[in-house]
Protein backbone atom coordinates (compact mmCIF):
# COMPACT_ATOMS: atom_id res chain seq x y z
CA UNK A 1 0.00 0.00 0.00
CA UNK A 2 1.36 2.96 -1.31
CA UNK A 3 2.32 5.79 1.78
CA UNK A 4 2.64 9.67 2.07
CA UNK A 5 5.51 9.96 1.36
CA UNK A 6 7.05 7.64 -1.96
CA UNK A 7 9.62 5.02 -1.30
CA UNK A 8 12.17 4.33 -4.43
CA UNK A 9 14.95 1.19 -4.18
CA UNK A 10 17.53 1.81 -6.34
CA UNK A 11 21.31 0.11 -6.68
CA UNK A 12 23.32 2.04 -4.11
CA UNK A 13 24.53 3.29 -2.30
CA UNK A 14 24.68 6.96 -3.06
CA UNK A 15 26.62 7.96 -6.21
CA UNK A 16 26.17 5.09 -8.11
CA UNK A 17 24.83 5.51 -12.32
CA UNK A 18 21.24 4.79 -10.79
CA UNK A 19 21.58 7.25 -7.88
CA UNK A 20 22.25 9.75 -10.95
CA UNK A 21 19.07 8.06 -12.40
CA UNK A 22 17.14 8.59 -9.50
CA UNK A 23 17.77 12.42 -9.25
CA UNK A 24 15.85 13.15 -12.43
CA UNK A 25 12.54 11.67 -11.28
CA UNK A 26 10.36 14.78 -10.35
CA UNK A 27 9.08 15.00 -7.17
CA UNK A 28 11.75 11.87 -6.00
CA UNK A 29 13.87 14.15 -4.12
CA UNK A 30 10.71 14.30 -1.37
CA UNK A 31 10.55 10.75 -0.87
CA UNK A 32 12.38 7.83 0.68
CA UNK A 33 15.33 6.48 -1.20
CA UNK A 34 16.11 2.54 0.18
CA UNK A 35 19.21 1.57 -0.96
CA UNK A 36 19.60 -2.24 -2.11
CA UNK A 37 22.31 -4.54 -3.48
CA UNK A 38 20.79 -5.65 -6.77
CA UNK A 39 17.89 -5.34 -9.41
CA UNK A 40 16.17 -8.78 -7.65
CA UNK A 41 16.15 -6.83 -4.43
CA UNK A 42 14.62 -3.81 -5.77
CA UNK A 43 11.45 -5.33 -7.83
CA UNK A 44 11.51 -7.73 -4.52
CA UNK A 45 11.07 -4.25 -2.68
CA UNK A 46 8.18 -3.29 -5.14
CA UNK A 47 6.64 -6.64 -5.27
CA UNK A 48 6.42 -7.33 -1.24
CA UNK A 49 5.47 -3.60 -0.28
CA UNK A 50 8.36 -2.26 1.61
CA UNK A 51 8.54 0.37 -1.60
CA UNK A 52 6.74 2.05 -4.34
CA UNK A 53 8.57 2.33 -6.71
CA UNK A 54 12.09 0.67 -8.27
CA UNK A 55 15.16 2.76 -10.13
CA UNK A 56 16.39 -0.51 -12.07
CA UNK A 57 19.45 -0.38 -15.24
CA UNK A 58 18.01 -2.26 -18.15
CA UNK A 59 20.05 -1.39 -21.18
CA UNK A 60 23.58 0.24 -22.11
CA UNK A 61 24.79 1.52 -25.55
CA UNK A 62 27.88 -0.38 -25.18
CA UNK A 63 26.47 -3.69 -23.73
CA UNK A 64 22.95 -4.06 -24.69
CA UNK A 65 20.39 -4.98 -22.36
CA UNK A 66 21.03 -5.80 -18.50
CA UNK A 67 19.95 -9.82 -18.78
CA UNK A 68 19.36 -9.65 -15.17
CA UNK A 69 16.73 -6.98 -15.50
CA UNK A 70 15.04 -8.51 -18.31
CA UNK A 71 15.11 -12.10 -16.65
CA UNK A 72 13.06 -10.65 -13.52
CA UNK A 73 10.59 -8.41 -15.67
CA UNK A 74 9.73 -11.56 -17.37
CA UNK A 75 8.88 -13.39 -14.67
CA UNK A 76 6.67 -10.13 -13.04
CA UNK A 77 3.95 -8.91 -15.17
CA UNK A 78 2.48 -7.21 -12.65
CA UNK A 79 5.32 -4.82 -12.80
CA UNK A 80 4.77 -1.87 -14.86
CA UNK A 81 7.70 0.61 -16.44
CA UNK A 82 6.21 4.08 -16.22
CA UNK A 83 8.99 5.90 -16.90
CA UNK A 84 12.98 6.07 -18.67
CA UNK A 85 15.75 7.79 -17.61
CA UNK A 86 19.32 8.41 -19.60
CA UNK A 87 22.69 8.50 -17.57
CA UNK A 88 25.74 9.54 -19.19
CA UNK A 89 28.37 6.77 -18.11
CA UNK A 90 32.00 7.90 -17.25
CA UNK A 91 34.49 6.27 -15.20
CA UNK A 92 37.55 6.88 -12.94
CA UNK A 93 40.13 4.88 -11.48
CA UNK A 94 40.18 5.39 -8.12
CA UNK A 95 43.42 4.24 -5.50
CA UNK A 96 43.90 4.03 -1.98
CA UNK A 97 45.73 7.55 -0.71
CA UNK A 98 48.96 7.40 -2.37
CA UNK A 99 48.83 4.90 -4.66
CA UNK A 100 50.18 5.01 -8.06
CA UNK A 101 48.97 3.23 -11.55
CA UNK A 102 52.52 1.41 -10.90
CA UNK A 103 51.28 -0.32 -8.10
CA UNK A 104 47.58 -1.40 -9.11
CA UNK A 105 47.72 -5.49 -10.02
CA UNK A 106 43.85 -5.99 -8.87
CA UNK A 107 41.18 -3.79 -9.70
CA UNK A 108 37.32 -4.16 -8.11
CA UNK A 109 34.58 -2.98 -9.92
CA UNK A 110 30.96 -3.68 -11.10
CA UNK A 111 31.35 -6.23 -13.95
CA UNK A 112 29.33 -3.73 -16.64
CA UNK A 113 31.77 -1.70 -15.37
CA UNK A 114 34.48 -3.84 -15.82
CA UNK A 115 33.58 -4.69 -19.34
CA UNK A 116 33.23 -1.17 -20.58
CA UNK A 117 36.65 -0.17 -19.71
CA UNK A 118 38.83 -3.12 -20.60
CA UNK A 119 40.77 -1.83 -23.21
CA UNK A 120 41.97 0.93 -20.57
CA UNK A 121 42.76 -1.46 -18.37
CA UNK A 122 44.41 -3.92 -20.70
CA UNK A 123 46.83 -1.03 -22.19
CA UNK A 124 47.58 0.50 -18.87
CA UNK A 125 47.07 -2.21 -16.23
CA UNK A 126 47.82 -5.33 -18.40
CA UNK A 127 48.44 -8.02 -15.83
CA UNK A 128 45.68 -6.83 -13.43
CA UNK A 129 43.27 -9.23 -12.06
CA UNK A 130 39.40 -8.16 -11.22
CA UNK A 131 38.08 -8.53 -8.14
CA UNK A 132 33.62 -8.46 -8.51
CA UNK A 133 31.83 -5.17 -7.07
CA UNK A 134 28.21 -4.77 -6.11
CA UNK A 135 28.40 -1.21 -7.68
CA UNK A 136 30.78 1.04 -8.53
CA UNK A 137 30.75 3.35 -5.49
CA UNK A 138 31.03 0.06 -3.57
CA UNK A 139 33.91 -0.91 -5.76
CA UNK A 140 35.71 2.13 -4.32
CA UNK A 141 34.74 1.56 -0.39
CA UNK A 142 36.13 -1.76 -0.66
CA UNK A 143 39.60 -0.21 -0.86
CA UNK A 144 39.40 1.04 3.15
CA UNK A 145 36.98 -1.99 4.06
CA UNK A 146 39.94 -4.44 2.67
CA UNK A 147 43.18 -5.63 1.15
CA UNK A 148 42.17 -7.62 -1.48
CA UNK A 149 42.51 -4.55 -4.44
CA UNK A 150 44.77 -1.53 -4.98
CA UNK A 151 42.06 0.40 -7.20
CA UNK A 152 38.65 0.83 -8.44
CA UNK A 153 36.50 1.28 -10.94
CA UNK A 154 34.55 4.11 -9.98
CA UNK A 155 32.34 7.11 -11.14
CA UNK A 156 33.05 11.03 -11.42
CA UNK A 157 32.38 12.58 -8.12
CA UNK A 158 33.35 9.52 -6.00
CA UNK A 159 35.80 11.87 -4.24
CA UNK A 160 33.00 13.03 -2.69
CA UNK A 161 31.10 9.88 -1.35
CA UNK A 162 34.70 7.93 -0.58
CA UNK A 163 38.35 8.78 0.98
CA UNK A 164 40.23 7.65 -2.34
CA UNK A 165 42.45 9.30 -4.67
CA UNK A 166 41.66 9.58 -8.57
CA UNK A 167 44.59 8.80 -10.41
CA UNK A 168 42.97 8.72 -14.34
CA UNK A 169 39.99 9.76 -15.54
CA UNK A 170 37.68 9.14 -18.61
CA UNK A 171 38.87 5.25 -18.78
CA UNK A 172 35.80 4.03 -20.30
CA UNK A 173 36.14 2.66 -23.82
CA UNK A 174 33.44 4.42 -25.56
CA UNK A 175 33.22 8.38 -24.26
CA UNK A 176 29.76 8.33 -25.78
CA UNK A 177 28.37 5.21 -24.00
CA UNK A 178 24.93 6.14 -21.94
CA UNK A 179 22.91 3.68 -19.51
CA UNK A 180 19.22 3.63 -19.76
CA UNK A 181 16.89 3.29 -16.78
CA UNK A 182 13.27 2.55 -15.55
CA UNK A 183 11.33 3.20 -12.71
CA UNK A 184 9.06 0.16 -11.86
CA UNK A 185 5.84 0.31 -9.96
CA UNK A 186 3.14 -2.39 -9.40
CA UNK A 187 0.21 -2.31 -11.75
CA UNK A 188 -1.74 0.58 -12.29
CA UNK A 189 -2.69 2.14 -16.04
CA UNK A 190 0.06 3.60 -17.86
CA UNK A 191 1.10 7.42 -17.76
CA UNK A 192 -1.05 9.06 -20.32
CA UNK A 193 0.51 9.18 -24.24
CA UNK A 194 2.37 12.17 -25.14
CA UNK A 195 3.81 11.59 -28.79
CA UNK A 196 6.79 10.42 -28.10
CA UNK A 197 6.40 7.47 -26.31
CA UNK A 198 7.56 4.06 -25.95
CA UNK A 199 5.75 0.33 -25.25
CA UNK A 200 8.07 -2.53 -24.00
CA UNK A 201 6.72 -5.72 -23.79
CA UNK A 202 8.23 -9.61 -23.55
CA UNK A 203 7.00 -12.49 -25.97
CA UNK A 204 7.69 -16.28 -26.54
CA UNK A 205 7.31 -18.22 -29.85
CA UNK A 206 4.67 -20.82 -30.60
CA UNK A 207 7.18 -23.28 -31.64
CA UNK A 208 10.14 -23.74 -33.34
CA UNK A 209 8.74 -23.46 -36.59
CA UNK A 210 10.65 -22.74 -39.36
CA UNK A 211 9.72 -18.56 -40.11
CA UNK A 212 7.86 -17.93 -36.82
CA UNK A 213 10.12 -15.13 -35.42
CA UNK A 214 9.38 -13.31 -38.87
CA UNK A 215 5.61 -14.45 -38.33
CA UNK A 216 6.10 -12.56 -35.00
CA UNK A 217 8.03 -9.25 -36.43
CA UNK A 218 5.38 -9.46 -38.93
CA UNK A 219 2.39 -8.43 -36.40
CA UNK A 220 4.32 -4.86 -35.74
CA UNK A 221 5.73 -4.59 -39.46
CA UNK A 222 1.81 -4.77 -41.29
CA UNK A 223 0.88 -2.26 -38.68
CA UNK A 224 3.60 0.55 -39.10
CA UNK A 225 4.98 -0.11 -35.64
CA UNK A 226 8.92 0.31 -35.15
CA UNK A 227 10.94 -1.77 -32.76
CA UNK A 228 13.66 -0.06 -30.92
CA UNK A 229 14.67 -2.98 -29.69
CA UNK A 230 14.86 -6.52 -30.19
CA UNK A 231 16.87 -9.19 -27.73
CA UNK A 232 16.38 -12.79 -27.13
CA UNK A 233 16.64 -14.03 -23.75
CA UNK A 234 16.94 -18.00 -22.68
CA UNK A 235 13.80 -19.09 -20.96
CA UNK A 236 15.62 -21.64 -19.77
CA UNK A 237 13.34 -25.10 -19.28
CA UNK A 238 14.79 -26.27 -22.38
CA UNK A 239 17.89 -25.92 -24.66
CA UNK A 240 17.36 -23.73 -27.46
CA UNK A 241 13.80 -22.27 -26.00
CA UNK A 242 13.66 -17.93 -26.02
CA UNK A 243 12.09 -15.23 -25.37
CA UNK A 244 12.11 -11.98 -26.64
CA UNK A 245 12.52 -8.62 -24.96
CA UNK A 246 10.87 -5.44 -27.27
CA UNK A 247 11.09 -1.95 -27.39
CA UNK A 248 8.25 -0.29 -29.43
CA UNK A 249 7.64 2.92 -31.00
CA UNK A 250 3.86 4.46 -29.47
CA UNK A 251 1.85 3.64 -26.84
CA UNK A 252 -0.74 1.23 -25.63
CA UNK A 253 -3.43 4.20 -26.41
CA UNK A 254 -2.01 4.56 -30.17
CA UNK A 255 -4.25 2.60 -32.40
CA UNK A 256 -1.40 1.23 -34.22
CA UNK A 257 0.27 -0.07 -31.25
CA UNK A 258 -2.72 -1.40 -29.67
CA UNK A 259 -3.86 -3.83 -32.74
CA UNK A 260 -0.43 -4.78 -33.15
CA UNK A 261 -0.34 -6.35 -29.22
CA UNK A 262 -3.49 -7.50 -30.08
CA UNK A 263 -2.28 -9.47 -33.21
CA UNK A 264 0.77 -10.33 -31.13
CA UNK A 265 -1.10 -12.11 -28.43
CA UNK A 266 -3.35 -14.26 -30.77
CA UNK A 267 0.04 -15.41 -31.82
CA UNK A 268 2.17 -15.37 -28.81
CA UNK A 269 1.72 -18.03 -26.08
CA UNK A 270 3.25 -15.36 -23.79
CA UNK A 271 2.73 -11.93 -24.13
CA UNK A 272 4.42 -9.78 -20.79
CA UNK A 273 3.60 -6.05 -21.31
CA UNK A 274 5.84 -4.25 -19.19
CA UNK A 275 4.30 -1.12 -19.71
CA UNK A 276 3.90 2.23 -21.99
CA UNK A 277 5.79 5.64 -20.97
CA UNK A 278 7.47 8.54 -22.13
CA UNK A 279 10.57 8.32 -24.06
CA UNK A 280 13.91 10.10 -22.40
CA UNK A 281 14.85 11.70 -25.65
CA UNK A 282 11.22 12.81 -26.23
CA UNK A 283 11.91 11.56 -30.41
CA UNK A 284 8.19 11.45 -32.15
CA UNK A 285 7.86 8.83 -34.38
CA UNK A 286 6.72 9.75 -38.31
CA UNK A 287 3.24 8.32 -38.58
CA UNK A 288 2.52 7.59 -42.33
CA UNK A 289 -1.32 8.22 -43.32
CA UNK A 290 -2.25 4.55 -43.29
CA UNK A 291 -1.40 4.21 -39.60
CA UNK A 292 -2.72 7.09 -38.12
CA UNK A 293 -5.28 6.47 -35.18
CA UNK A 294 -7.89 8.02 -38.49
CA UNK A 295 -7.36 5.19 -40.31
CA UNK A 296 -7.28 2.72 -38.15
CA UNK A 297 -11.04 3.95 -36.53
CA UNK A 298 -12.08 4.96 -40.33
CA UNK A 299 -11.11 1.10 -41.00
CA UNK A 300 -13.06 -0.03 -38.09
CA UNK A 301 -15.74 2.25 -38.80
CA UNK A 302 -16.35 0.63 -42.40
CA UNK A 303 -16.15 -2.66 -41.04
CA UNK A 304 -19.13 -1.82 -38.61
CA UNK A 305 -21.12 -0.67 -41.39
CA UNK A 306 -20.88 -3.86 -43.62
CA UNK A 307 -21.91 -5.58 -41.04
CA UNK A 308 -24.78 -3.83 -39.99
CA UNK A 309 -25.68 -4.17 -43.86
CA UNK A 310 -25.09 -0.40 -44.88
CA UNK A 311 -24.17 0.27 -48.75
CA UNK A 312 -19.95 0.30 -48.66
CA UNK A 313 -18.89 3.33 -47.77
CA UNK A 314 -21.59 4.85 -45.65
Amino acid sequence: MATSTPRYSYLGPAGTFTWEALRQVSGAEKGEWISVNNVGEALDDVLEGRSDYAMIAIENSVEGGVSATQDALAVAPSLRIVGEYLVPVRFVLATKPGTTLAGVTTVAAHAVAYAQCRTWLEKNVPHHSHVPARSNVQAAQSLAEDNIADAAIAPPGITEQVDVDVIATDIGDNANAQTRFVLVRLGGAPPARTGADKTSIIAELPDDRAGRLLEMLEQFATRGVNMSLLESRPIGDAMGRYRFVIDLDGHIDDERVADALMGLRRFSPNVVFLGSYPRANGHRPEISTPYSDDAFVDARTWLEHLRAGSPEGA
